[in-house]
């Protein structure tokens, strides 16, 4: 094998493992670990860095088996338009990586994610329900494309994510240091989770044709383009009340001012996908980079309001 189809294999890998969308995961734990720090004042660095490398391995394995299990409808949506948010990331289309390996890593690094669970609950005791949370992601995110649950043509897959990605890596994070879970991360997840159920719903904006195509049934293609407009806006809405009520069940109300710009651009875009902008292709891919900003952005303000 020649050095540059050694580097383009590498750097193949590389962007299947889709770094940039790791942070969506990463930052809920840090969050999780920082209100453990805060309130219960209990840091072990040793279940942090297992913990945290859990989450990522999970994600790995969602993003690998994704890849391989959505190739036919991926194909169709990059010829459509290539979108950075949406359809794959074209690895798989390109020939650079062949497509049957993937599975096997997703298996690979979803049973390391076990494994580590299994080294959290029973070595360094955490808790017994470190396994039952921790498979809720697992089984989640291997499943979410993979056959024969894929959740994803359930109809749930993006509730799934939202849960995933909202409440579970903040309750697990601060379960892990503390013993228990804290009422106000009940509160703290809606928000999170409402806006990463957003960057999803969104995104699928792009795959719509594709995914009618081959007969992915997500919840975009079930509902249809019009009623996905109003869930998407639905979902903004409860973000921003969940938000306000989580600062009335204990978070600092210096969350709440650091929210207000966050607050703003969501309203901008969800205001924007009401007036149909998602009909432009290229409005649509800056909306949805937008997106990602709000679920970071609700995130990074309860971070700011604890530190």
């Amino acid at each position: 094998m020649k050095e540059t189809e050694i580097k383009d294999k590498m750097w193949g890998w590389v962007v299947l493992s889709r770094p940039p969308f790791q942070t969506v995961g990463i930052l809920p734990f840090i969050l999780g670990t920082l209100l453990a720090w805060k309130i219960e004042h209990a840091f072990n660095g040793t279940v942090f860095l297992l913990g945290i490398s859990a989450v990522i391995l999970i994600m790995l394995s969602t993003y690998y088996t994704g890849e391989y299990s959505d190739y036919k409808e991926d194909a169709i949506s990059q010829k459509i338009y290539k979108s950075r948010f949406a359809g794959g990331t074209g690895i798989i289309p390109s020939g650079i990586i062949p497509r049957k390996p993937l599975i096997w890593v997703g298996l690979l690094t979803i049973i390391t994610a076990g494994l580590i669970g299994i080294i959290l609950q029973f070595v360094l005791k955490t808790g017994i329900y470190t396994i039952p949370l921790g498979a809720i992601g697992l089984f989640s995110g291997f499943f979410y494309s993979t056959r024969p649950i894929r959740f994803v043509e359930r109809g749930i897959g993006e509730l799934l994510i939202g849960l995933c990605y909202g409440w579970l890596p903040i309750a697990v994070a601060f379960y892990i240091q503390a013993g228990h879970i804290a009422p106000i991360i009940h509160w703290m997840g809606l928000p999170v989770g409402f806006t990463i159920f957003n960057v999803i719903l969104l995104n699928e904006f792009h795959d719509y044709i594709a995914d009618k195509t081959v007969g992915k049934k997500n919840m975009l293609v079930r509902l249809g383009i019009k009623r996905g407009v109003v869930i998407y806006a639905l979902a903004s809405i409860f973000a921003w009340i969940t938000m306000f009520l989580s600062i009335q069940a204990g978070v600092p109300i210096k969350g709440l001012y650091l929210y207000i710009p966050v607050m703003t651009l969501s309203a901008v875009i969800t205001t924007m996908v009401l007036r149909k902008g998602y009909e432009n292709r290229d409005t649509l891919e800056v909306l949805c980079g937008l997106n990602i900003v709000i679920n970071l952005g609700t995130t990074l303000s309860y971070v700011l309001a604890f530190v």
